[in-house]
């Protein structure tokens, strides 16, 4: 979405940059390296497809190669180009700093309606897209690692995994060569609810902090909490789904394409899912209003407004009525930097996307980890953690009967205590203890600069020095 007199999403993301690095001491030389998109391949590849032969046109843009392998998902979309792929690479290099997982930034497109094909079809087509980029080394467990975005999921990464095990018969690390595989075929638990836990373990970090909490104009908890979703895919989806049933957020809107659902009393998350599994669209719930002015809902008075569908939504010309006090960015850059302006002067809370929906590419990070690993994390040590939970347990109870004390344990503590960790609940833990040192980062600069007044700038400081300090580590 591109609105007059804005910058596209491209400028946006070097405007935003600009703004951070004019408070930085770097050298005109190694800023404009950090800046610059290093490569961008473009890939046109005919498909036989019902009679005859279809073209279509991908992209794999590599923004940085600080660190390798560079990492960043794979999108299938109409609205794919050059200028998108290259915007979302740096993002990546910027949230892979942030989060500190060790990749540089990458970035893939292919523009196509992944609607408009069958499954098979689906298939050959990516089959032959990850022909072409891994012949070429962009998909490579070394050099460039994909994964999920818009429009694709872990079907096709199961079919990229694959065609580079072909091409590879004997990698005996193929498998880390994409992330966001099923569980099955080498992926990892935790992954397709990455990012929307990620949000979630964002937002309670924010409010941990009763002075960050403060500057939203908000008070307390997030429980009971007024929230506004934007995009009920993967991200939304799973962001609304955990917020509402562990932190006690009210969902009272969520906007699709056809629209949007209003209730006060709050969406029940997972019924509006199924609904629109089932129908394409949220017309027809029940139980809750529906308005074709989906966009008009961004505007609505809550506590927290999360968009989490496309760049671009909150622009120049409707920033200005948006009146939730804090917006975290589920989305890569659904602000614009026009709007951000406006936004930041009216005193709202922006919590960036570069760390709100990194935790997709963490545990991505930790997905890889186990590839080239080749164990499930929690193998070896789960049943000894709960051979010692249960020694202890027992000791206590021992004590207690040749006492007379009396204690008994509560039955839930008993379970709970004795659980070992599995790979989800490991997955779970780092991914929580990502998200909380990452916030403390940007929130010290936030904090502790005088020149700083807004957590985006904070997370491009934090990041930017990050990758400047690699670089000088070279000999840059």
């Amino acid at each position: 979405m591109h609105h007059s007199g804005e910058p596209s999403f491209r400028e946006s993301v070097d405007l935003m940059f600009n703004r951070a690095v004019r408070l930085m001491d770097l050298s005109p030389g190694l800023e404009q390296k950090i800046r610059v998109c290093n490569s961008t391949y473009t890939v046109r590849f005919g498909v036989r497809l019902r009679g005859k032969i279809e073209t279509f046109t991908g992209y794999r843009s590599v923004h940085s190669e600080h660190m390798e392998p560079v990492k960043g998902g794979i999108r299938y979309a109409l609205s794919v180009n050059q200028d998108e792929v290259e915007a979302l690479a740096a993002l990546m290099t910027y949230k892979c700093a942030l989060v500190e997982t060790p990749f540089g930034g990458s970035k893939g497109g292919l523009c196509i309606d992944p609607r408009a094909w069958d499954e098979h079809e689906l298939e050959q087509i990516t089959r032959r897209f990850a022909y072409e980029l891994i012949k070429r080394d962009l998909i490579h467990p070394a050099q460039n690692v994909p994964a999920p975005d818009m429009g694709t999921g872990e079907r096709e990464m199961a079919w990229i995994a694959d065609q580079y095990a072909r091409m590879n018969t004997t990698d005996i690390n193929a498998k880390a060569c994409v992330t966001g595989k099923p569980p099955h075929a080498g992926g990892i638990q935790g992954r397709v609810e990455a990012t929307g836990r990620g949000v979630q373990f964002a937002l309670r970090e924010f409010f941990r902090h009763a002075e960050d909490v403060a500057k939203a104009g908000l008070s307390g908890t997030l429980d009971g909490k007024r929230a506004v979703v934007q995009g009920l895919g993967n991200v939304g989806y799973h962001a609304a789904k955990f917020l509402s049933e562990e932190d006690g957020v009210k969902i009272t809107a969520i906007i699709e394409r056809d629209g949007a659902l209003i209730s006060e009393a709050g969406l029940d998350v997972e019924a509006v899912r199924q609904h629109l599994s089932a129908t394409g669209g949220l017309k027809g719930f029940a139980g809750a209003q529906f308005t074709e002015a989906g966009a008009a809902v961004l505007e609505q008075a809550c506590d927290i407004l999360i968009p989490a569908a496309m760049e671009g939504v909150i622009h120049k010309g409707n920033a200005p009525r948006i009146t939730a006090p804090l917006i975290i960015e589920a989305a890569n850059g659904p602000i614009t930097f026009g709007a951000d302006e406006i936004l930041r002067q009216k005193g709202t809370v922006i919590i960036p996307d570069m760390y709100a929906n990194a935790g997709g590419v963490t545990v991505s990070y930790f997905e890889w980890v186990k590839n080239l690993s080749h164990i499930r994390f929690g193998r070896m040590q789960r049943r000894a953690e709960e051979a010692r939970s249960r020694l202890m347990v027992e000791e206590l109870e021992r004590l207690s009967a040749d006492k007379g004390l009396g204690w008994t344990l509560a039955p839930d503590f008993k379970e709970k205590f004795l659980t070992g960790s599995d790979e989800l609940a490991l997955v779970r833990s780092g991914l929580d203890d990502t998200m909380r040192t990452a916030y403390q980062a940007m929130r010290e600069v936030w904090h502790s600069r005088a020149d700083v007044e807004d957590l985006r700038v904070a997370a491009y400081l934090v990041s930017i020095g990050r990758v400047a300090q690699t670089y000088r580590s070279k000999g840059l």
